[in-house]
């Protein structure tokens, strides 16, 4: 799938907006990606779990709770990948796990997350699979809104790979 089919699959599913918003963080932003759409939009998230899948090779997966849960879903049954899901924290009630899932000793794991602002939510996950005992080396990234995102993952020695980036969104909207 090409950059523009994806960033009309997200225009498509009323994801994102062009205007003047307000961020969670502080500060505006000119466009607003709204990642409940595109993720409980089926023919979106079916696109992006097939773009995903063409960019993993025979490893597990993880999906960063809450975003990257349905998107991680997707790739790996794209993909035919067995997965794991990497929680913000702790539940205090059951096993207490940050990962969940089945995850072997060393073994290799690529993360799924919707948006990259900070990062901040993907550098955690890694953490808490490396501290379960995962590598974690990549990060799959469906927006990349190119706030630091890339260069926070890659001070943990975490290469991120995004579908699409906050300049292709504001490009398409300068186009259409």
């Amino acid at each position: 799938m090409t950059n523009d089919e994806l960033i009309s699959a997200l225009v498509a599913a009323d994801a994102v907006r062009f205007g003047e918003f307000e961020l969670s963080h502080g500060g505006t932003s000119e466009y607003y990606v709204d990642k409940y759409l595109f993720e409980t939009d089926v023919d979106c998230l079916r696109r992006i779990g097939d773009a995903f899948a063409e960019r993993v090779a025979d490893t597990k997966l993880a999906g960063v709770a809450l975003g990257g849960v349905p998107l991680v879903v997707a790739t790996a049954l794209a993909a035919d990948l067995p997965y794991v899901i990497a929680r913000k924290q702790q539940k205090e009630y059951g096993t207490a796990n940050l990962v969940e899932g089945r995850l072997d000793e060393a073994e290799e794991v690529v993360v799924v997350e919707d948006i990259a602002t900070t990062g901040q939510s993907a550098v955690d996950a890694v953490e808490a699979l490396r501290d379960a005992g995962a590598v974690v080396n990549r990060a799959l990234i469906v927006v990349d809104r190119e706030e630091g995102g890339r260069e926070n993952l890659a001070d943990v020695g975490v290469e991120m790979e995004a579908l699409v980036t906050a300049s292709d969104l504001l490009d398409h909207a300068d186009d259409g």
